[in-house]
This record gives C-alpha cells, sequence and structure tokens, in this order.
C-alpha cells in the first residue's frame, strides 16, 4: 500500500499550545501503549494529536468524538489542513453516515461507532491507533471504551491509545491504565472576565431564561468586545425561542445561527464559515468541548444543560434541564478567550458558581444500571462485574439492573440467575439496546410498536420523563383540580363524562388538548393559556421537545409508528409492558368500613413482593378502586402510595409479562366436552394473584397423570363423544354385562374398572393424552388389528357371573299374543328400582295385572319368602324358614304350572301340596311384598312414556280416556253413525290396527251406532244394551196391552216411581224386558250382521209383551214397599234413617229397572223388604243397628275407595258385584230372617276387595 502521508501537509500549527509538546507527546507514544494528553479547549489537542500519530508512523488511526457534529467537522477540518479531500486520508462515520475509503489513515468516528465496531472485531484489528477524545464528558460509551480497551491492550501489544481531556481529574484516567504518562498542553492564552447576571436578584423584577439572554446579548454588543458571541441553551426549543427574541431586538449587522446535533450538515456548518458582521451562535453542550467555533469572543452561558439522569425514585430514566458543573462553567467561558481576551456572562450569581459540584458526574453514576448491562451485553463487552470502569458501579446496582432486565424480558432466565454474569438479550433486549430511553420506557416503545400504538405511547413516555406539567398551587388546589379532572373522562362522549379511571389515558389526553391549543395559538397566548390552566409552561415545552426527540428517535431506528388511533387498550397495554412491577390487585377485605360505619381509609392493593400500597387520592382511580392497577412510580411517605395509576386487565398481563408469571395448577379432571384432561390454573405475577381460577388444558402441565385420567374417563367411563366402532362394540359388551348385574340385583358379577383401566392401559400408547391424540393414533392403529380395543364377554365377567341362569330374567314378558319388553333395574331407594314392563298405551286395554303377580322366575322365590313373611303368625310359623318353604314352593309350582291363578293363590296351592297348611286367600297381604320386587309398568305412546306404576288397574284409569282416543283415531272406519234399524253389514268382533279395539252396538236413545271400545268387556256391556235398543226400535210397543193388565195397587205404586212419568218408567222396564229375553237367548255377543240380529229380533217379538208385564210387575212391587218405607222414615233424623235413604236412593232410581242387571232386578224387593223391617227395629234395637250400620259404613267407604280406581262409567263386573254382595250383608244384618242368595260376611266382602286392589282381578 503507497504511502500516502508522504504528500500530505503534517506541519503542526506554531500556533497552538499543542506545538510545544509535539516532541514529548511523539516520545510518549513510542515508548508507551496509553498516553494522556491533557489540554484546555482551544490547545490544538483534537485536530493535532492524528497528524502527531502520522509523523510518528502510525498508519491506521481511529479517533472517536463524543457527538456526530463534532466528528463530521472534525474530520473536514483536518481534511482542510492536510489539504486532502474528505473521505480519503482523513474520513468520518456517524450513525446512519459514512464517507471514508481504501486511503483513509484517520478515521473520526463518535465512540458509539466504535463500540458497535467490537462485536464483529473484537481485537479491533483495524486500527493501530485510537484516540479517545473528551474522555472528561465520562459518557457511558467513552467508560465501556476505557474499560473494554484495558482488556485489550495485553492483547494487542502493538495498539496504541491516546486519551484526551480537558485538565479535569486527569489522574483517574493515568491510574486506569496503570500509571500511564499525562502530558499537559496550555490551553487559554487570553483572559476571560466572568461576568454574574443573575435571573433572580434584589432590586429588580425576576426574568426568564429568554428575557435573560437578550440582556446579555444587548450587553455585549453595547459594552462587549467586538466579534461573535456564543449562547449555551439547553435544547432545541431553546433555540428557537432564544433566536426569536434576538431576532426581535433587530441588531444591525448580526446574523444568528443555531447550532445543535440534529441540524443537516450543511446547516451545521454555516457556523465555521467565514462572514462579515457580528454571528451570534445558539448552541448546545455541544460546542463546550467538542467543537471549537472560530471567533468567538463572548459567552452567555445560562448555567444549564440537559443531563441524562437515571431517578430512582421514579425508575424512569429522564433528561432532565440541570445546572452545569464548575468544571462545564469553566469550559464554556474558555470557549471566548481563544483569539483574544473575552468576556463570558454566565445568567446566575457567583454564590450559585461556587455551591455547584466541581466535575460533572460520570454517566454511569447517574444511569440505570439496566441501561449499562444492556449496552454492554449488546457489545459483547462480557461480565459486568468484573468490567475494568473507571469508576465501577455498586454490585447491589447490578443485580437491580439485573432484576429490571429480567422483569422487561430483555434477558434470558439463566442471565437473571447469574447476577451479572454473561448476560444473553433477549429479542425484546436487542431493540432495547437500540433505545437510548431507560429500559422502562424503552419496553413501553417496543411494546407499543407491536400493539399499533406507538405514536400515542410517545407522547406518554415522553411525559412520564419529565415532571408533571400539572401545577397545584396552595392558593388555587380547587381550581387547578378542576382544570385537571377535565381530562379524567374521554371527551366528546354524549351526556356527563364518566371518569375511566386511567391518569395514563388523561395524560395522553392532555397532551392531544395541548397539541391542538399550540397549533391554533401564537407563543404568548400558548403561554398564557398554560397559566390560566395551571400548567408549567416550560414543562410543557420539555415535554414537546422530548416528544420530538422520541418521534426522531423511533424514525432513525426504523420503529413502525402507527398512522391510525390506537385504542386506549393497546396504549395501556404497551404502558404496562415497562411496570408489571408496579401491578396491584385490590384487598376487597380493605373495602369493609369500621363498626361507626367510617371508611378505613384508602382500599389496599396487594404488589409485587408482598408490597402493599394505597391509590393516591390525586388519581382518578382513586374513588374507583379498580379491581387491577398498574402504577408509573410507587413512592413512600406515611404509607406507600401508588402514583399515575390506571386499570389492567388480566389478560394484558399474561400478553405482556408471560415470562414473569407463575402458574399453579389444581383439580386435575377430565372434560367431555373438550375431550381433554383440564385442571384448574392459578396465575400469579411477583405474588399477585392475576387469575384465580381458570379452566387449562392438563395434558402439557403433567402428561402422565393426563393420560391415566383420560383413560379412566374417556375409554373406561365413557365420557366422551365418539363413534369409534370398537367402542360401540365395547359399550354394547358391557351393557349386556352390567344389566345382567342389574337383572339379578348383584354387584359381583362384572370386573371392576381397574381391570378394565389395565386392559387399555396395555394397548394405548403412553403420548395418547386426549381424545384428539387418541384419534390420531387409532386412525393408523385400527389398519393393523381393528379388534385391538375390543373386550369380551369373558374379558367382563367375574367368577361369580357363572352361578346366574339368564333364563330367569327374559327381555320379554308374554302375555297371551303379545310379548311385552322387560328391563331391570338395581338402584334401590329408586322409583325405577326393580322390573320394569314396557306396555304401550293402545295395548294397555289388553292386558290385565294377574299374570304380573308371578314376578319373573328369578325373583319369584323372594316374592314368595315375602308373601310367606305376611301371613298371621299362627300361620307364618308353621311354614318356617320362610326361604326354604318359599324355594320348595317354587320349584312345586314350576313342576306343576297354575297359568289361571294369581301367584298367591298358586302360591298357597303350592304350599298345600307341601305341607297340608290350607292358607285362606284373604291371610296373603300382597303390600308386604317390597317395592323392588312388584312389577312396575310403563305406559309409552309412540316410544315416549307416558307413565308409570305399579298399579295396573289405577294406570287403566288415569289413561283411559287417552286409550279410547288412541283407539278411536285408530280404528275410525270401523265406527258407524247412528241408525234406527241395522244399517252397519257386518260389525266385528275386534280390530287390529295400530291397537286394538273392539267395535260393539251402542245405545244412543233413539237411535244406535256403533262405537269401538279399548276392552271386551265394555264392548260386550255397550253391545248388550245397544241390541236392546235395536230390537225396542224395531218391534211393536206392547206399553198398552201391559197396562191393561194391571192392577190398581200396581198402578198405584208406579205413580210413585223417581221416574220422569209412568210413561218413561214403562218404556225402561220393556227395555229390561228386552234384555232379559235377549240374555236368555245367550245370542248378544253373537248377533253382529243383520241375519242374525233379524232372527233375535223375532223371537224376542214372541214373548216381549208378557216379558214386559212380569216386569212391570216386580217393579211395582218395588215402588210400593219404597212408598211404604219412606212413609215410616218420615219424620225421623237419625243417622240410620239418614243411611237408609241413601239406599232407597241408591236402589230405586231414574233408570233403575232396565240400569239393574239380573239376577238382582229380581232381588230388589227383597233388599226393599229388608230396609222396611230394619226401620221397624230402630226403636227397640237401637244399640245393634248402630253396630250394624258402622260396619256397613266402614265397608262402603273401603268400596268407595275401590271404585274410585277406574274410570268413569260401568264398573267392571267383579267390582260392581261387591256393591251387590254389600247388599247382602245388610239383609243378612238388619233382617236375617229374609235369608240371602249366598253365604255372606264382612271378611268376604273384605277378601273381594282385597282381590281387586291387589290386581287378582280383572277390570
Amino acid at each position: 500500500m503507497p504511502d500516502v502521508t508522504a504528500e500530505l501537509h503534517l506541519d503542526v500549527d506554531p500556533a497552538l499550545p499543542i506545538s510545544a509538546a509535539v516532541d514529548e507527546i511523539a516520545a510518549a507514544i513510542a515508548t508507551h501503549q496509553v498516553v494522556v494528553v491533557a489540554g484546555e479547549t482551544g490547545s490544538g489537542k483534537t485536530t493535532q494529536l492524528p497528524k502527531i500519530c502520522l509523523l510518528a508512523g502510525r498508519r491506521r488511526i481511529g479517533h472517536t468524538q463524543p457527538r456526530r457534529i463534532a466528528a463530521r467537522s472534525v474530520a473536514e477540518r483536518m481534511a482542510e489542513e492536510l489539504r486532502s479531500p474528505l473521505g480519503e486520508v482523513v474520513g468520518y462515520q456517524v450513525r446512519f453516515t459514512a464517507k471514508t475509503s481504501r486511503q483513509t489513515r484517520v478515521k473520526l468516528m463518535t465512540d458509539g461507532i466504535l463500540l458497535a465496531e467490537i462485536s464483529h472485531d473484537r481485537d479491533l484489528r483495524r486500527y493501530d491507533t485510537l484516540i479517545i477524545d473528551e474522555a472528561h464528558e465520562r459518557s457511558l460509551n467513552i467508560d465501556f471504551l476505557l474499560g473494554y480497551l484495558k482488556q485489550l491492550l495485553p492483547r494487542r501489544p502493538d495498539l496504541k491509545v491516546i486519551v484526551t481531556s480537558a485538565t479535569i481529574d486527569t489522574a483517574r484516567f493515568s491510574a486506569h491504565f496503570g500509571d500511564a504518562p499525562v502530558i499537559e498542553v496550555s490551553g487559554r492564552t487570553y483572559p476571560v472576565e466572568v461576568r454574574y447576571r443573575p435571573l433572580v436578584g434584589e432590586g429588580r423584577p425576576d426574568r426568564d431564561l429568554v428575557d435573560g439572554i437578550c440582556d446579555a446579548v444587548t450587553e455585549l454588543v453595547d459594552t462587549g468586545p467586538d466579534g461573535d458571541i456564543l449562547v449555551f441553551c439547553s435544547g432545541e426549543q431553546d433555540i428557537r425561542d432564544a433566536a426569536e427574541a434576538i431576532e426581535g431586538l433587530q441588531l444591525r449587522f448580526t446574523e444568528v445561527l443555531p447550532l445543535y446535533a440534529r441540524l443537516t450538515a450543511a446547516e451545521q456548518h454555516r457556523v465555521f464559515t467565514p462572514h462579515t458582521g457580528r454571528r451570534i451562535v445558539l448552541a448546545t453542550n455541544v460546542a463546550e468541548t467538542s467543537l471549537t467555533v472560530p471567533g468567538i469572543r463572548s459567552v452567555v452561558d445560562p448555567g444549564f444543560a440537559r443531563i441524562s439522569r437515571y431517578s430512582a425514585r421514579t425508575k424512569v430514566q429522564r433528561l432532565p434541564i440541570e445546572p452545569v458543573s464548575q468544571a462545564s462553567a469553566n469550559q464554556r467561558a474558555g470557549r471566548c478567550g481563544r483569539v483574544a481576551p473575552g468576556v463570558c456572562i454566565r445568567l446566575y450569581s457567583e454564590e450559585d458558581y461556587a455551591g455547584r459540584p466541581e466535575f460533572t458526574e460520570p454517566e454511569i453514576l447517574r444511569t440505570n444500571l439496566a441501561s449499562v448491562i444492556l449496552q454492554m451485553a449488546d457489545a459483547r463487552l462480557g461480565d459486568i462485574s468484573r468490567f475494568p470502569f473507571v469508576e465501577a458501579p455498586d454490585g447491589a446496582l447490578i443485580g437491580d439492573g439485573m432484576r429490571l432486565l429480567r422483569e422487561l424480558g430483555a434477558i434470558t432466565e439463566g442471565s437473571a440467575a447469574r447476577r451479572g454474569g454473561h448476560v444473553r438479550l433477549t429479542p425484546v433486549g436487542h431493540k432495547l439496546a437500540r433505545l437510548p430511553v431507560d429500559p422502562r420506557l424503552g419496553r413501553m416503545l417496543v411494546e407499543a410498536e407491536r400493539q399499533g400504538s406507538l405514536r400515542e405511547v410517545e407522547a406518554i413516555v415522553a411525559g412520564l420523563a419529565i415532571q408533571d406539567v400539572r401545577e397545584r398551587p396552595a392558593d388555587a388546589q380547587d381550581k387547578a383540580d378542576a382544570a385537571h379532572r377535565r381530562f379524567w373522562a374521554p371527551v366528546g362522549e354524549a351526556g356527563r363524562p364518566s371518569p375511566d379511571g386511567s391518569d395514563i389515558a388523561a395524560l395522553l389526553r392532555l397532551w392531544d388538548y395541548l397539541r391542538r391549543q399550540r397549533r391554533g395559538l401564537s407563543g404568548n397566548a400558548f403561554r398564557r393559556l398554560c397559566r390560566e390552566e395551571y400548567l408549567h409552561f416550560l414543562r410543557v415545552r420539555e415535554w414537546q421537545d422530548l416528544h420530538t426527540q422520541l418521534r426522531q428517535l423511533g424514525k432513525d431506528l426504523g420503529m413502525n409508528r402507527n398512522s391510525e388511533p390506537a385504542s386506549l387498550d393497546k396504549v395501556h397495554a404497551a404502558v404496562l409492558s415497562g411496570l408489571l412491577s408496579h401491578v396491584g390487585l385490590l384487598d376487597e377485605k380493605t373495602a369493609t368500613p369500621s363498626g361507626r360505619g367510617r371508611p378505613r381509609g384508602p382500599r389496599e392493593y396487594l404488589g409485587a413482593r408482598g408490597t402493599r400500597f394505597a391509590i393516591n387520592p390525586g388519581s382518578s382511580a382513586f374513588r374507583l378502586s379498580p379491581p387491577l392497577v398498574m402504577a408509573v412510580e410507587l413512592v413512600e411517605t406515611t404509607r406507600l402510595w401508588a402514583r399515575t395509576v390506571a386499570p389492567i386487565r388480566p389478560e394484558w398481563i399474561e400478553e405482556v409479562g408471560a415470562h414473569l408469571l407463575k402458574r399453579t395448577y389444581s383439580e386435575p379432571r377430565w372434560s367431555a366436552r373438550g375431550g381433554q384432561v383440564v385442571a384448574t390454573e392459578r396465575v400469579t405475577l411477583l405474588g399477585v394473584p392475576i387469575v384465580a381460577e381458570r379452566t387449562v388444558g392438563y395434558a402439557r402441565i403433567d402428561p402422565v397423570a393426563a393420560r391415566e385420567i383420560f383413560i379412566r374417563a374417556a375409554l373406561v367411563e365413557g365420557q366422551w363423544h365418539t363413534r369409534h366402532r370398537f367402542f360401540a362394540r365395547n359399550e354394547a359388551t358391557r351393557q349386556a354385562a352390567e344389566e345382567l348385574q342389574e337383572r339379578t340385583r348383584r354387584r359381583d358379577l362384572v370386573v371392576d374398572d381397574q381391570t378394565i383401566f389395565d386392559f387399555y392401559a396395555a394397548r394405548v400408547p403412553t403420548d395418547v393424552v386426549s381424545v384428539a391424540h387418541f384419534d390420531r393414533w387409532w386412525r393408523d392403529a385400527r389398519h393393523a388389528d381393528e379388534r385391538l380395543l375390543d373386550l369380551t364377554f369373558d374379558d367382563l365377567l367375574a367368577d361369580a357371573a357363572a352361578e346366574v341362569d339368564t333364563g330367569d330374567f327374559p327381555d320379554t314378558w308374554t302375555v297371551g299374543e303379545l310379548d311385552l319388553p322387560v328391563s331391570y333395574t338395581f338402584d334401590p331407594g329408586a322409583g325405577h328400582d326393580g322390573v320394569s314392563v314396557e306396555v304401550d298405551l293402545g295395548l294397555l286395554n289388553r292386558v290385565g295385572p294377574r299374570p304380573f303377580t308371578w314376578q319373573v322366575p328369578g325373583f319369584r322365590a323372594e316374592v314368595a319368602t315375602e308373601l310367606i313373611r305376611s301371613l298371621p303368625k299362627q300361620l307364618r310359623a308353621r311354614l318356617v324358614p320362610a326361604p326354604d318353604t318359599a324355594a320348595r314352593a317354587v320349584a312345586w309350582l314350576a313342576a306343576h304350572p297354575q297359568p289361571d291363578a294369581t301367584f298367591p293363590e298358586a302360591l298357597g296351592r303350592a304350599i298345600h301340596q307341601l305341607t297340608g297348611i290350607e292358607v285362606p286367600p284373604d291371610a296373603w297381604r300382597a303390600d308386604a311384598i317390597p317395592e323392588h320386587l312388584r312389577v312396575r309398568f310403563v305406559v309409552t305412546e309412540d316410544g315416549r312414556e307416558v307413565a308409570t306404576g305399579k298399579d295396573l288397574a289405577e294406570l287403566g284409569r288415569q289413561l283411559g280416556a287417552r286409550v279410547e282416543r288412541v283407539i278411536s283415531d285408530s280404528a275410525l272406519t270401523h265406527a258407524r253413525p247412528a241408525a234406527t234399524r241395522w244399517d252397519f253389514g257386518s260389525i266385528p268382533v275386534q280390530v287390529d290396527e295400530a291397537v286394538v279395539g273392539y267395535p260393539a252396538l251402542a245405545d244412543e236413545g233413539t237411535a244406535v251406532s256403533v262405537q269401538v271400545f279399548p276392552d271386551a268387556a265394555r264392548a260386550a256391556t255397550s253391545h248388550a244394551r245397544g241390541l236392546r235398543r235395536l230390537v225396542a226400535l224395531t218391534t211393536p210397543d206392547p206399553t198398552t196391552w201391559v197396562v191393561s193388565r194391571l192392577s190398581n195397587p200396581v198402578k198405584l205404586a208406579l205413580a210413585t216411581s223417581p221416574y220422569p212419568g209412568v210413561p218413561a218408567l214403562l218404556a225402561d222396564c220393556r227395555l229390561r224386558a228386552i234384555a232379559d229375553l235377549i240374555a236368555e237367548a245367550g245370542a248378544a255377543s253373537s248377533v253382529r250382521d243383520d241375519p242374525g240380529f233379524a232372527a233375535l229380533r223375532d223371537r224376542v217379538r214372541l214373548s216381549a209383551a208378557d216379558r214386559t208385564l212380569a216386569v212391570v210387575n216386580v217393579a211395582g212391587e218395588v215402588l210400593g214397599v219404597r212408598a211404604e218405607v219412606l212413609r215410616h222414615l218420615a219424620g225421623l233424623t237419625s243417622a240410620a234413617a239418614d243411611d237408609i235413604t241413601e239406599q232407597l236412593g241408591n236402589l230405586v232410581f231414574d233408570g233403575f229397572v232396565a240400569a239393574t242387571p239380573q239376577p238382582h232386578f229380581g232381588r230388589l224387593p227383597r233388599y226393599l223388604k229388608a230396609a222396611r223391617q230394619r226401620v221397624a227395629t230402630l226403636t227397640t234395637s237401637p244399640a245393634r243397628d248402630k253396630t250394624n250400620a258402622d260396619l256397613i259404613e266402614a265397608l262402603e267407604e273401603e268400596y268407595a275407595a275401590v271404585c274410585r280406581r277406574f274410570p268413569d262409567g260401568p264398573l267392571p263386573g267383579a267390582v260392581a258385584e261387591v256393591g251387590w254382595l254389600l247388599e247382602e250383608l245388610r239383609v243378612s244384618l238388619f233382617a236375617q230372617t229374609l235369608g240371602t242368595a249366598a253365604p255372606v260376611s264382612a271378611k268376604r266382602v273384605r277378601a273381594a276387595m282385597e282381590q281387586i286392589r291387589h290386581g287378582t282381578v280383572a277390570p
């Protein structure tokens, strides 16, 4: 490579103080690896040191500057002095801009650029010399470089390092590099007059900063030296305000120029160009040491600068405007003594100056160490706790920084555990490292970009980084509060706005309001607005400046800024990402008032790591007490207060703070709906409960336990929704096995669930933990062996099953031609426990209760045992042990069937045959049979259950009308309308459509129709009455002939009947006569067509007149006795008289002649005569009458209960016979001399009713 330096002008300017130390510096560089060069501003060290190095034979020089503007301007100045185009021998590189070439020997750059190069050039091989300029500023980057170079130098003995500094604490740099030589170069060569012009002073009104600058400039123009003026300002906004004010002074031949880092290169370059007249340069502290502005004769120093500082109270890295140190003030003053004597006006007092710190605190001591750790990790500088800093930070603070980075998700778990070990950044951490802001605020910005709310969060972050712009003067607190509370609620909503409890949202609304007002108002008007609305104008301006910087920073880093407004949810979620350790959950217990009704004070929140805090009363959330909040800062005074609070949602925490969450799980269980094992999850954030109870999948937490629960719940217990054929087959097999248990009422026939679990567990892979997993596995496994998971009947049955005969527990019960389904349930105490027989509604009329008294064979012995135990003691004692007797009897019945008997009747016969003991029929107590041994009937219609019960007769009564409707609907084609002659064709005895029905004639009074009845008995009764009526309608009426042959007493008796008149009575007698003749012919049931009817009609016609006369005479006798009894009862008011009157009414009523069946119609005179005889003995034997009457009353009440079991209408024959048996009993009790038709007693009556009650008599 050619030596281009031979052609350069490397002469050191003899006018510069450093020229006197060239040889000393060159010698030091030759003999030492590190040289410290100290010199005041203007000594020439920045521009001349590279020349000295080139003269000393160094060929690859890296020269750092703390600011971009300095790097660029110094490069331009050196290129000009070397008479080489910029970018060739001398080049520079700053962020986003590089102007170098292969010929470059001196590379000016920011210290951040050199630091970044370390990541890909660990030994910095591209340089043989490094000049670290302005080291006294002690920025983080400078400290990083100085520490890294100390580690690097032993590995690079050829590397030379020159550290330049103002004459500030050079001993520390020397000691850092092993007592490196320090060469001091004189700087300022002309005296500087310092004038103190404080803004606040006695005897004159206070001035603001802009006024002070204008006054100082005016003073310098009037009384100061000729030449340019340098004014230091804190930021761009200050520069703009000062420029506007100075231009307003209208100074002649004066040019006002700004100078700050964000200006373009061309704008910055104007400061260094030749000019005529006076130039006033308004600069930030970039002109303090980094740049030497030519021609400066005067300086105005307000004494402030923006200094990056970490607030331990707010946990925020801020850029506050602070007083500068004495060293910085001296540097500023030195800027006007380079070319001639100068004047420096300080806008503060000399006492203020004397009270300031001597040096500016190193940045590492005023920066959140989390930022330091981030930067070191990003630059791969190694272990922070072992890094050779010029001034090492405290170890505890390093731990705090690590914890914060862990909270922000910037470092990996292992990094945090090692407390300062080799840190590994996460993707979030790499992004934070590129953001030169506090990590908390940076995390908010990173998350805001992801959430799509960067535009809003930039404003919030800027607002949080400064002191609150809202003022609250002591004498106007209420007014200030009212002005500020306007922003607590959304603006522009209909109705009265309701505060949302978010101070973050309030801050954003205030920002939007100020931005709108600033656009529409002049500077003075906006300043006035701030004052009137209790807003600090300077802080508002600082907020706006910082927002501008953040926005530009995001733009420089390529962050995506949302164009559309973001929702507050997205804004809050982004802010939350930087405040995860400032989350609190409302303690509900603190809401309870004290005993006197007064509140206990602010409601408390449970915060991170066991802390407890309350919301500051000035917060918009104070009265709302949201259940979950985040706070920007926690401040401890009398208690721990949360300031700048906003309500949050648990799902936001889970989204942005997942890495900090602790999850515990309980109650693992099966979810058939989800097809997986679930558990109850509890989520906490640093000890704060976020989710109390939430159902989550358990397989990822404990796959072994999840598999076991899945197999037990889904495969064993069947709690899943599946169409797999193997499972349907297994369920059918298992149901059959379990049904066997149900039938036999045993629990030892089927294997337990553990055996079935073992069966599946041995076949299902260990990674199958849910329905979805199973489906995927089985989809392939079934092709290899479709029967792999099939359970056989033998797999499911225990050894005890061999004792069971399944034929004793049939699936159907045969009744005649019907096969009724039978089901079994073993559920003691339940209504459906035992044997159930299903009966279709349409078949209910065809099924009687008698067959079901036998029970199924498997339970017959138990029924027999219970019946034997129900016997009276004198019988029961002779049949012990009852189970043995029952078993013998059932065995005998199996060999000697008794198809027509009820089971109690058959059991009595068996016992008589086996033991010779006679058991009276009324001795059996069917009600003693346990419920589970009594057959349960389930009546269905179209497959749906309509009624259940264990009394078939009662079910028939309840459903009678419904049965008739079903039968009528299904057999509608067999019904015929009313007629007065046989017009029905042939009437079938039975129709079998959807249900079985029985067509029959029906008496309509003046005509006869054909109807379908639900049972044969009712059909036979109706058919006989219909025939009777049709014969009467089709034969001559003999009534006239009959009346002519009646005696006068009979005629008189007929006149006393309850009929509407004698003609009605005679008509009824004619029907009675026809009915008797039909019955005697035995043809009622067989007459089903016209020829049959014609034959019957002709036969009845022959005897109708004589038989009618006989019936009338019987009726006359009955009515005559009735009249006599009624005469004797007249005037009597006893209970016996009432009973007799009621008896007469039951026997003799309108229609009694035709309604009373034979042979009871012929017995009516005897029943009436017995009543007459009872009346005659009432006065002679009242006690005996009462005893007998009480017995009759008790029996009649029992009989009424029996009758209520049957539908309205004619009672079944056997039931009606009990009523006539009661009449015979009356004769026996009150007129025994008249005799009875058959033996009768109260016991016989009750036995007959017992048979009906327990279904042993068909309806």
